[in-house]
């Protein structure tokens, strides 16, 4: 029955063209949306919310679906070319599945080293700011022994050398 048979068949990939042998470049030369952040500074990347897709499940047999269908209804509506054609599109399919899940695996493992790469620049710049965030409080700390060190000799030689004089009656005291 040909509508049983078009239930039964599985769709098979289209036959790869130029364009699609190859992956995407990557990243997309539209801005994408890794997940619900994204990074502000430079739009240089998306955010570290990775989201891998690979699955690994068992094929479905479609022989065995085919055999156990024959065998439930009693009838015999599949010949061996059939099989034979129905497998040979099954095949492709999980190759063309597989190739599918290669080139979505390396897509991930770039955009993984990305961000890696990405993050290890970050530190760098985080950990020179750091540095020079800590020099300038060392020069700071030290120009304020300095100030205070400037103070305390002032203090120490203008008590010595200082007089107050009474306007009143001009006398002239020394403090102790």
């Amino acid at each position: 029955d040909p509508q049983e048979m078009q239930l039964l068949s599985f769709p098979t990939p289209p036959p790869p063209t130029p364009a699609s042998q190859y992956p995407p470049p990557w990243p997309p030369s539209t801005p994408a949306r890794f997940g619900p952040y994204t990074t502000d500074h430079n739009s240089e990347g998306p955010s570290l919310d990775l989201q891998l897709s690979i699955s690994v499940k068992k094929p479905l047999k479609l022989r065995q679906v085919l055999r156990s269908y024959n065998n439930n209804n009693n009838n015999n509506f599949v010949d061996h070319h059939v099989m034979k054609k129905m497998d040979s599109s099954c095949t492709d399919a999980l190759k063309w599945q597989a190739a599918e899940q290669i080139r979505l695996a390396a897509m991930e493992r770039a955009y993984a080293e990305r961000v890696m790469e990405l993050t290890r620049r970050e530190m760098e710049l985080a950990q020179s700011e750091f540095m020079r965030a800590r020099s300038l409080w060392e020069r700071a700390r030290e120009e304020v022994e300095r100030a205070e060190n400037m103070k305390r000799q002032r203090s120490a030689n203008s008590s010595t050398c200082m007089e107050i004089t009474c306007l009143s009656c001009s006398q002239k005291f020394r403090p102790n």
